[in-house]
């Protein structure tokens, strides 16, 4: 007899079509049959073991999360509640361009300080392993949800290249292309860039073009983070558009928004570029996440010149008066790289997380705000969190546009991803509240997207781009990786204000056929294990 049957459920398949009521039978860890309108017909109804009542909610794919920034969360936290309970059955890492593999010992201590805003520093880990493969094993483990991995570009280049703003050598591109071979090899699904971050904005299109060549004979797609969503956003996105129709390989735009002052209501001609290049023949998707601000590093913000080096390059910097001043006058004047072109605003700069516990009482302020309140400059405020913090200060960055966000969002190539930022006394909402927002807010709300239609984006269509051939769909034989929730109640219960809190209506998810959540509470099993590229 089969382990489970889910009776009498609304499925919402993955596909787009309309629901249908079913009772859904699960065994082995795969969906073994799915028998329509049952009791209506008067059929012999299947039975299992454990017979789970689905009167009353949806039964959907498992969520996949397109930009997850888990990389040490996963083996930090076994919990990991933040993801479960919203629904979401895997994970894509490695993002933005930095992450912990490839690396060898120089290059894991420079990434491990670069990016302690985003995953914390990992005092409490044992970093033992330097390769892709190493780290996927890792990953194997046991973790609380599935995980793929992104290799990224900036990783690659520090390890081959260093920090420094120059071209490769054609030895070190070299080097570069094997890393990239390698890590597909050992099971990537792609590679990652951050294109406003060091050291992989120093990269110029010719080598990523060669890099992404490398990552499209082996089946995998390109994800970057492009070179602006700010002053040059237009401009960055064909620059992409163009460089992967180059190098032949597939495109996913991460965290695809039109932000800042000067992109407001142009949500549209973005969409345009789309879709000529989609007619065209080019091979596009994205994701966004359904809030408006964003979120990253205080450091980010900085200058390309400035953070040429790494991080201890920038702290010497900073305290340096006349440097220092140059660096000021490029964010608050000229407009940084780093801040996208556009002069920084500081009252639109909220601190969400510090390393230091000493300075969290700049936490949900913003520069702005904290700077009145000491009677300085906002600089000499941001300024202070930079050196004292040591680079660890995350903010959140409200320059968004609702129209924008909505629009995106309804595009036939669009997929969900949280970008979440799990570190921090203040993170953004999105790590916890992504996926049950799209539902609650994006569907029952508003009507921006049928319910049909937004389960599609969040399920079936990141599993084709990551080009996984049992996953996304209800369907038989595919992996019973699945959601159920109540589309009357499913919320978001996280907010800026309190930013940690779960979300309501989603009482089961099972990967790989087991209960991760059930009654609506996180349970003990570990069922998630890295998800590796399929030839």
């Amino acid at each position: 007899m089969e382990e489970l049957v889910i009776r009498d459920a609304d499925v919402v398949d993955g596909s787009g079509a309309p629901s249908y009521r079913a009772d859904v039978v699960v065994d082995g860890g795969r969906i073994v049959s799915i028998v329509q309108e049952a009791a209506a017909a008067g059929c012999q109804r299947p039975e299992a073991r454990r017979e789970l009542d689905a009167e009353g909610l949806v039964l959907s794919p498992g969520f996949i999360d397109m930009h997850a920034h888990s990389d040490l969360a996963l083996l930090r936290d076994p919990d990991h509640s933040a993801k479960a309970a919203q629904g979401v059955t895997l994970e894509v890492l490695g993002q933005d361009g930095l992450s912990y593999a490839p690396v060898d010992d120089r290059t894991l201590a420079e990434v491990r300080r670069a990016i302690t805003g985003w995953n914390g520093y990992g005092d409490d880990l044992d970093f033992d392993w330097r390769s892709v493969g190493e780290y996927l094993a890792r990953l194997d483990g046991g973790i609380a949800v599935n995980a793929a991995y992104l290799i990224p570009q900036g990783t690659v280049r520090a390890l081959a290249v260093g920090w420094e703003d120059r071209e490769a050598t054609p030895q070190e591109l070299d080097r570069m292309r094997q890393l990239v071979a390698e890590g597909m090899e050992q099971g990537a699904v792609g590679m990652s860039s951050g294109l406003t971050y060091t050291p992989g904005m120093y990269a110029k299109d010719a080598e990523l073009t060669e890099l992404c060549r490398v990552v499209a004979s082996y089946g995998g797609y390109y994800c970057p983070h492009h070179r602006s969503y700010g002053a040059g956003a237009l401009e960055a996105y064909e620059e992409m558009v163009a460089l992967s129709r180059e190098a032949g390989c597939s495109l996913h735009l991460a965290h695809a928004t039109m932000n800042f002052g000067v992109n407001k209501g142009r949500a549209p001609q973005l969409l345009s570029l789309l879709d000529d290049a989609l007619t065209a023949g080019a091979d596009i998707s994205l994701d966004t996440y359904p809030y408006t601000p964003g979120s990253t590093t205080l450091a980010a913000l900085l200058p390309s010149w400035a953070s040429e080096g790494g991080p201890e390059e920038i702290l010497k910097r900073l305290t340096e008066p006349e440097t220092a001043e140059r660096i000021r006058h490029h964010l608050e004047v000229v407009g940084a790289d780093g801040c996208h072109g556009v002069p920084v605003e500081w009252d639109t700069i909220e601190i969400s997380g510090v390393t230091d516990p000493g300075l969290t009482d700049h936490v949900g302020r913003t520069v702005q705000e904290s700077a009145d309140l000491r009677g300085e400059a906002p600089w000499t405020t941001a300024h202070r969190l930079l050196v004292e913090d040591r680079l660890g200060s995350t903010i959140l960055q409200h320059v968004g546009h609702e129209e924008n966000v909505r629009a995106i969002m309804r595009h036939p190539v669009h997929t969900g991803g949280s970008d979440g930022i799990l570190q921090g006394a203040k993170p953004h909402p999105r790590a916890y509240g992504t996926f049950p927002q799209y539902l609650g807010r994006y569907v029952r709300e508003l009507g921006v997207l049928s319910l049909e239609s937004c389960v599609a984006h969040l399920t079936s269509r990141p599993a084709a781009r990551l080009r996984l051939p049992d996953r996304g769909l209800v369907r038989e034989g595919y992996k019973a990786d699945l959601v159920l929730f109540d589309p009357a109640t499913v919320a978001a219960g996280s907010t800026f204000e309190q930013p940690r809190v779960l979300p309501t209506g989603i009482p089961y998810v099972l990967i790989d056929g087991r209960f991760v959540m059930e009654d609506g509470r996180r349970t003990d099993v570990l069922a998630g294990r890295a998800v590796r590229r399929t030839a």
